[in-house]
């Protein structure tokens, strides 16, 4: 008899440690050695990010890389670990909701980022008909644990028509049947409280980054669940230049004794 929990036992988890005030810290992955590593660290949930995950393919973000890639590399991640694996699915890759939710489950994965930005023009999405793809996520897997971005603050425009629209789009798409909402590029303190307060307790999600709150004081402001998205990649990538720049000098990479 098998040992590991089942997929209803993972979702379950997944959901229940999106805690208002006490939230899911969530450092993003990109492969299988990545998630093995935050795994290792005690961390009790495995994150993919779409812009992490897509370079490491060899793509660009914003639904460059082909699904079947995408699908396969959050395969590879959720096989080596043995928590909860979330991933981010962009828009969905032009997949109809119950394409997306079957082949989803068929990765491992228990829950999934869904963005509102429309790639093939690059404006956001309808919030109708947005929240009418979700409500058809859900339909189709009621263990998903669905995550809804909006890109609302990564846009131009006045601050309070943002947070409005922002806001009215998280509650849409929790109406239809969301867990949680991401309302990325929100920075501020003073935003990140307002979006929170709007939703009346329903778990939002934060983008932890330079020039933005702390996660001590994301939790302080109710936040339910910080990732960190592409930019672990980018600092390891970075490290991983410098280790070349060194090797290249003639130099040895490794800390002198």
């Amino acid at each position: 008899m098998s040992t590991e929990p089942s997929r209803t036992a993972l979702a379950a988890r997944l959901r229940a440690l999106h805690v208002p005030g006490d939230p899911l810290v969530l450092p993003n992955v990109w492969d299988a050695a990545s998630a093995r590593a935050v795994a290792d660290a005690g961390f009790p949930v495995v994150a993919t990010g779409s812009a992490a995950v897509a370079p490491a393919l060899g793509y660009a973000d914003e639904e460059d890389a082909p699904a079947d890639e995408m699908l396969a590399a959050v395969a590879r991640i959720a096989r080596v670990v043995p928590v909860p694996v979330t991933a981010d699915m962009e828009r969905g890759y032009g997949m109809a909701p119950a394409e997306l939710a079957e082949r989803l489950a068929a990765t491992g994965a228990v829950g999934c980022n869904l963005e509102d930005t429309d790639h093939r023009t690059g404006s956001l999405a309808d919030a109708g008909q947005q929240a009418e793809y979700i409500a058809g996520l859900r339909a189709a897997d009621p263990e998903l644990v669905i995550n809804a971005r909006t890109d609302r603050f990564l846009r131009a425009g006045d601050p309070e028509e943002r947070l409005a629209d922002a806001v009215g789009r998280a509650r849409t798409y929790l109406e239809a049947g969301a867990d949680c909402v991401y309302p990325i590029g929100a920075l501020g303190g003073t935003t990140v409280g307002a979006v929170v307060q709007a939703v009346d307790g329903r778990p939002v999600n934060v983008l932890c980054r330079p020039g933005g709150p702390s996660p001590a004081r994301l939790a302080e402001l109710g936040v339910a669940r910080i990732s960190f998205g592409h930019q672990l990649h980018q600092l390891v990538q970075g490290y991983l230049a410098g280790l070349l720049t060194a090797v290249a000098r003639g130099d040895s990479p490794f800390p002198v004794d």
